[in-house]
């Protein structure tokens, strides 16, 4: 017997099915006959395609892969909630983010669609202690002032490691902050520890001498979902377009993990983050990046988020995932994936 999980959305009709079919047939990988078919027109289309500064765009560009047979209006929101609440808005066609704003959207059964996965380094997601704190493991962060950012990767993580000692949040002072209010909270000493991810963890650890308790593997999936408009999933033309530059970019992050330093240089262009910096989190990563096709086991994985999430408190009801994973691109995305 199939499961929802494994037969794909639940409310797909027998339209959408051969639309998905025919997009992926456009773009010749249904076999010999497909291969003669001729290419659709995409000249006429724009992608709105949100992006986080130094991710999708300079990885896109500095890879060769932004000759596109559309045009990319490129929209900077640096949260998966702005992701996807410009996705309900109908202001955006593709995005990405963590599991956690994603499950939020499957509480609410949100219009969006998750469509495929990019698995990202675990090593830049870690709990840090100051360099003169007392602090040698998570047991020792009982009673101490650690910071986290609320309903995000590290809420999740924390609240596992600190499971893991016998703690709870209500063993420590949490103390809820944005990664860069964070970082200030973390140079000025107000905080004695404090789980984070990406660049500001590494500005901790290079300006102000953190030590890593722990990162986030082990705990985190390294899962990060894509967001698709269901608008641009069930329009023909334009799920042609998403699976092209879908493609484009499973292509780009194998060319990074090989090129790294080129896509440094292009990140750093757009943070100003040095980079050196830049070159260490990659040399330290937990592995390489990639861009795969809607699995089981993802779906697993959020609904396990999703019920942790609902212990904590931080939802406020239970959550189905499934429904909203869309495997449309999946034929595609796998016989391109690299690996």
């Amino acid at each position: 017997m199939t499961s929802k999980a494994e037969s794909g959305p639940a409310s797909w009709s027998r339209r959408q099915w051969l639309q998905a079919a025919g997009a992926a047939a456009a773009l010749g990988a249904a076999g010999p006959r497909a291969k003669a078919a001729t290419p659709p027109d995409l000249s006429g289309l724009t992608l709105r395609i949100g992006t986080y500064k130094g991710l999708w765009r300079p990885l896109i560009e500095a890879s060769g892969e932004g000759k596109t047979p559309y045009r990319i209006d490129w929209r900077e929101l640096n949260n998966g909630v702005l992701h996807i609440e410009a996705i309900q808005g109908d202001a955006l066609d593709l995005g990405s983010g963590s599991e956690i704003p994603a499950l939020f959207a499957a509480r609410q059964k949100a219009p969006v669609r998750f469509v495929a996965v990019i698995h990202e380094d675990l090593n830049n997601q870690a709990t840090l202690a100051r360099k003169d704190a007392p602090i040698r493991g998570i047991a020792d962060l009982k009673g101490r002032r650690v910071g986290y950012v609320r309903a995000t990767t590290s809420h999740y993580y924390l609240s596992k490691q600190l499971a893991e000692v016998g703690l709870s949040f209500n063993d420590i002072q949490a103390v809820n902050l944005s990664p860069a209010d964070g970082l200030s909270a973390f140079a000025r000493g107000d905080l004695d520890a404090w789980a984070i991810y990406g660049y500001n963890g590494q500005l901790a650890r290079t300006r102000y001498g953190a030590r890593i308790l722990k990162t986030g593997k082990g705990y985190l999936s390294g899962n990060f979902p894509v967001y698709a408009n269901p608008r641009a999933v069930d329009d023909p033309l334009r799920h042609a377009a998403l699976t092209d530059f879908l493609l484009r970019l499973q292509r780009a992050y194998a060319w990074a993990n090989g090129n790294y330093l080129a896509y440094a240089k292009a990140q750093s262009a757009e943070t100003r983050v040095p980079v050196g910096d830049l070159i260490e989190l990659f040399n330290g990563r937990s592995n390489d990046y990639a861009l795969g096709p809607v699995t089981n086991a993802a779906l697993r994985s959020h609904q396990e988020v999703a019920d942790t999430f609902l212990k904590l408190g931080v939802l406020d009801g239970p959550a189905e995932v499934a429904p909203l994973w869309d495997r449309s691109f999946g034929a595609a995305l796998a016989r391109g994936n690299p690996a």
